[in-house]
């Protein structure tokens, strides 16, 4: 029986509704690598929102960036449209695409609008430990016909270059914020870490911040708040340390190759860790307070990062 690849033809469209969150979005990259890379000749295109698109921009296996809207998605006439979102409004978007096959994990409520569902990873995988989140993705592609291959480290591609571009600068990045407090390690100690790295490493530390966050405890030093995200993505690709909580940033650092240190509170590290970049993870579940300043800096000279 055809795999649901085989049965498109050449110069099929394929739409993805990814949406958005950050680490999502950049976890999704190596899925579509594989598919790219098996399939170069469907056009794939990439549904998300305005303020996540830019993980997607200057990406080689992406033809297209396509608005959340039922019209735009409709008119670029896709083949198959894979709803990697899942929620109520991604099951609307898959059913105004008019693709002749919709796609989804079968696990997704509302699955029964999708023509074909995907299994759970663990049994695409032959798994039953559990897996992350990239694996996550990337097996549905092997389901759906891509052949089994190591899963690539998520891609981003910034101005200076793609991933592993040569860096001349020497600094860190450092992320204090997260989703939720439980995830938050306290600001003060982002400050210690920043102070020894000025003062033991020669290396400045430059902090990014997002729209609703506060980055007075970091006025000292340099300071990205509300930054788009194509400048984030510039700012990482030349660091040569990431320190920060489990969110999307560390997801783009990883993404660039670059050495880094998450702290998890509650979230899982199996799911949500650095995918495929030299990393320290340190985790304390009942309470992310628990992770000492003397254990962050430890797990940075464990990566022997230089300036």
């Amino acid at each position: 029986m055809p795999t649901l690849l085989e049965r498109l033809q050449s110069g099929s469209r394929i739409a993805v509704i990814r949406l958005r969150s950050l680490g999502d979005c950049v976890l999704t990259t190596p899925a579509l690598a594989l598919l790219k890379s098996h399939r170069p000749d469907v056009r794939i295109g990439v549904v998300v929102e305005d303020r996540f698109a830019a993980v997607f921009e200057g990406n080689p296996d992406v033809d297209e960036i396509l608005p959340p809207e039922a019209r735009p998605l409709a008119h670029w006439h896709p083949m198959l449209a894979v709803n990697f979102h899942g929620g109520t409004r991604s099951m609307w978007l898959t059913a105004a695409s008019r693709a002749e096959i919709t796609a989804g994990f079968a696990h997704h409520a509302y699955s029964a609008l999708y023509n074909e569902r995907i299994p759970r990873a663990q049994e695409i995988l032959g798994e039953q430990r559990r897996v992350h989140t990239a694996e996550h993705l990337a097996s549905a592609m092997f389901w759906m016909g891509v052949p089994r291959t190591e899963i690539p480290r998520a891609r981003l591609f910034s101005g200076l270059g793609v991933a592993g571009a040569a860096r001349s600068a020497s600094y860190a990045v450092i992320h204090p914020f997260a989703s939720a407090p439980g995830k938050t390690w306290p600001a003060e100690r982002f400050v210690s870490i920043a102070e020894h790295l000025r003062e033991q490493s020669g290396l400045e530390s430059v902090f990014v911040a997002g729209p609703a966050d506060d980055p007075r405890a970091f006025a000292r030093f340099g300071v990205y708040h509300n930054a788009p995200l194509a400048q984030v993505k510039n700012l990482m690709a030349s660091a040569q340390l990431f320190v920060g909580n489990d969110s999307g940033p560390a997801h783009i650092a990883a993404a660039f190759g670059i050495p880094s240190v998450v702290l998890f509170g509650p979230s899982d590290p199996v799911t949500w860790g650095p995918w495929r970049t030299e990393a320290q993870v340190l985790t304390r579940t009942e309470s992310i307070g628990g992770i000492g300043v003397e254990e962050v800096l430890a797990a940075i000279a464990a990566l022997r990062v230089r300036a």
